[in-house]
């Protein structure tokens, strides 16, 4: 089987948002990851059909009741069993299962113990409940997005994926290359907040540098300057230009035909809302497809702004294989790409019986013991 993590084994408490995206990328890179349902949790992602939810791909699924001590155990046997455990609950939840990690790396001194939280295992926010535009507002990410008049989070990209669910399979891939050598596993507490922080880390260095002000709309890459903009079209759709280095805006305004002498003024800021209203009214005069033709593969640094829907058929986009076709529904294709241990085109997930019969014969349970637990209600199949 491909991917770079073949042979790695990850044990997933069923969760929201970055816990569920860390082990689809740890699942795109090889490995195996079983997903711990709880009975009659509120289902999360696509449920119309379950096939289409990225973010469960290519797992097996599980459901045990771990108000069951016979459920605790069974997944502590699995525990030993797996290099990788990823859970998403409050600071003290696993603990009260039975299933921290003094216990998980009693079991398996090995293990890899993933924890993802908003705020962290400590501090005083440790306890309290939160989402994306909170871990970001904290780390001054919201503050810097958004117009002049009002923060905008950018979705809920920066806390929960790129500062959560990123910075736990950067840690999880850290500890087990580390583990290699010491034979050890380790807790990694990856907090929304910090992960956000450390995103804005070349932002607080100009910023100190006094190159960056702290306003919205007043800096070179948060909109405000004209050559790092979108703008809309004839046809009400949008492009996207950054000819920030010199020889790539004299390029842009080459093609764009601009001779005006006030464009000689890029580095005046009093001069960009002129600037920006010019261009505007330029842009405006044709269609997006017009533009693309004109400057779309140019060092310009040009692209469209594209929808949902478009996307996937955008001819770079298909040339390169960046959307895949999961059950009649488009989804990102796994990155980054591995030149000799290509990750796996993805797979739906697995919440069949059959599924879940191959994990616990793989854990060494025979059909006798299966039964039991089922009858204890412990596993539901």
């Amino acid at each position: 089987m491909p991917g770079p993590l073949h042979g790695v084994r990850v044990i997933e408490m069923a969760g929201l948002g970055p816990t569920p995206f860390c082990a689809m990328m740890l699942a795109d890179a090889g490995a195996d990851v079983v997903t711990i349902n709880r009975p009659n949790a509120k289902p999360s992602g696509n449920t119309r059909n379950p096939a289409t939810d990225a973010l469960a791909r290519g797992r097996r699924h599980l459901t045990l009741d771990l108000k069951k001590p016979e459920a605790t155990q069974l997944l502590l046997r699995l525990v030993e069993g797996a290099q990788v455990l990823l859970e998403g609950y409050r600071p003290g939840v696993m603990e009260r299962l039975g299933l921290g990690p003094d216990t998980c790396l009693a079991r398996n001194p090995r293990l890899v113990y993933g924890r993802m939280t908003g705020w962290g295992q400590t501090g005083p926010f440790a306890q309290a409940a939160g989402h994306d535009i909170n871990y970001i507002a904290l780390s001054g990410a919201l503050h810097a997005t958004g117009t002049s008049g009002q923060p905008l989070p950018p979705l809920n990209l920066v806390g929960d994926f790129g500062g959560g669910a990123m910075m736990l399979a950067f840690g999880v891939s850290s500890a087990l290359y580390e583990s290699q050598r010491s034979g050890q596993g380790q807790v990694i507490d990856a907090a929304m907040s910090d992960g956000a922080a450390l995103l804005m880390a070349p932002f607080y260095a100009m910023f100190a540098s006094g190159s960056w002000r702290d306003a919205r709309e007043s800096n070179t890459l948060d909109g405000a300057a004209p050559f790092y903009c979108s703008y809309r079209c004839s046809d009400g759709r949008f492009i996207s230009v950054a000819p920030l280095e010199p020889q790539f805006y004299e390029l842009f305004l080459n093609l764009m035909e601009i001779s005006d002498e006030i464009f000689r003024q890029r580095d005046d800021r009093s001069a960009w809302p002129l600037l920006k209203e010019r261009l505007a009214q330029r842009f405006a005069s044709r269609t997006r497809d017009e533009w693309c033709a004109l400057l779309e593969g140019t060092d310009v640094c040009f692209a469209p702004v594209l929808g949902l829907a478009e996307a996937p058929l955008h001819p770079h986009n298909r040339a390169r294989g960046t959307f895949v076709d999961v059950a009649g529904a488009w989804q990102p294709a796994p990155a980054p790409r591995f030149s000799r241990t290509a990750s796996a085109l993805p797979a739906a997930p697995r919440a069949s019986s059959e599924a879940a019969n191959e994990v616990l014969r793989e854990a060494g349970l025979d059909h006798a013991a299966v039964e039991a637990l089922r009858a204890a209600g412990a596993l539901q199949m």
